[in-house]
């Protein structure tokens, strides 16, 4: 089938929404589809529309339903899309609505959704290949990760107060992988490394370096407010870097209701208390990394690749 993939981020954007799109080319031609993609509809000839972001892709959505009334039309929900967008933005409701198949990045999404829609819903889970040989530990500290762009959402500066918390002989440094997307939070970023000795901000990097930055890493540390699916922890079970990560749905459809390694959002003292466990308490640590070690089946490339053809053939 002749596939055409919508994102809102441009060709040779470092954002999440283009690498997940770029990946899914590569997937889906191995498959066996011809497969573009676009920052817009603009009538290109294509058997399947997949928009990635339901208010951001809204108008490509509308004016492909609009022209191509029988056409097929997936529309990929991100965490702002699910936890932000939809209950306010009559724009990404239409785009739902206007959907054949709603794909989303871990399994309690669908309940953000309205019930008369869940139906369309398949999960699919992004998948991650650590490096074929995991690099060795800094000797020189307990390295911690922290991977996404500075932005608000993604609450980046929590690991770090959280840091600051810990006590002297710790030694936890955090090693933060991200673009600044504002100047105000690359002065905030650079602020924090001059008052606090345990964080090192590393900016965008490559991700094949990123990757190996990762899985160097004892821990990786997602403190969003609100996640679709985070790729980082996608890439971190594929590692066999454990995780702790901020209480909210889309780390728990990812994890499970009962992993152990929660704190509640922006609670700067439950997760210092946690850095503090994983660094001392080695039944603690082998605990999560054993429950991440059985985790890192969801994220097998395979089971991708299997999903989207389901969902292909389905339609």
């Amino acid at each position: 089938m002749r596939l055409l993939i919508v994102t809102p981020a441009p060709k040779g954007s470092r954002k999440g929404n283009r690498i997940t799109a770029d990946r899914w080319v590569r997937l889906l031609r191995k498959l066996g589809h011809r497969v573009t993609t676009a920052e817009e509809f603009c009538d290109q000839a294509c058997d399947v529309l997949i928009g990635l972001h339901a208010r951001k892709s809204a108008a490509s959505i509308r004016r492909y339903r609009a022209q191509r009334p029988t056409g097929r039309l997936v529309v990929v929900l991100t965490g702002t899309d699910l936890y932000h967008d939809l209950p306010q933005s009559r724009a990404a409701q239409r785009s739902i609505e206007l959907a054949d198949r709603l794909v989303v990045l871990q399994a309690r999404a669908a309940d953000a959704l309205p019930r008369e829609l869940q139906d369309k819903a398949r999960v699919i889970v992004q998948s991650a290949i650590g490096p074929t040989s995991r690099p060795v530990p800094r000797k020189n500290a307990f390295e911690v990760c922290v991977v996404g762009h500075l932005r608000p959402v993604k609450d980046p500066f929590r690991t770090a107060l959280a840091a600051r918390r810990l006590p002297p002989e710790s030694q936890i440094s955090i090693s933060h992988l991200g673009a600044a997307l504002e100047p105000e939070m690359e002065r905030g970023a650079r602020d924090e490394m001059l008052r606090n000795p345990r964080y090192r901000w590393l900016g965008d990097l490559p991700h094949a370096q990123a990757l190996r930055v990762l899985a160097r890493s004892r821990l990786l540390v997602n403190s969003s407010k609100m996640e679709g699916g985070a790729n980082a922890i996608c890439e971190a079970l594929a590692c066999g870097v454990p995780v702790l990560s901020s209480r909210i749905a889309g780390s728990i459809g990812l994890l499970g209701d009962d992993y152990p390694g929660y704190f509640e959002v922006g609670d700067t003292l439950e997760l210092a208390a946690l850095l503090s466990r994983f660094e001392t308490d080695a039944a603690f640590r082998t605990r999560l990394k054993s429950r991440c070690r059985d985790l890192a089946r969801i994220v097998e490339p395979k089971r991708e690749r299997a999903a989207w053809q389901r969902l292909l053939a389905e339609l």
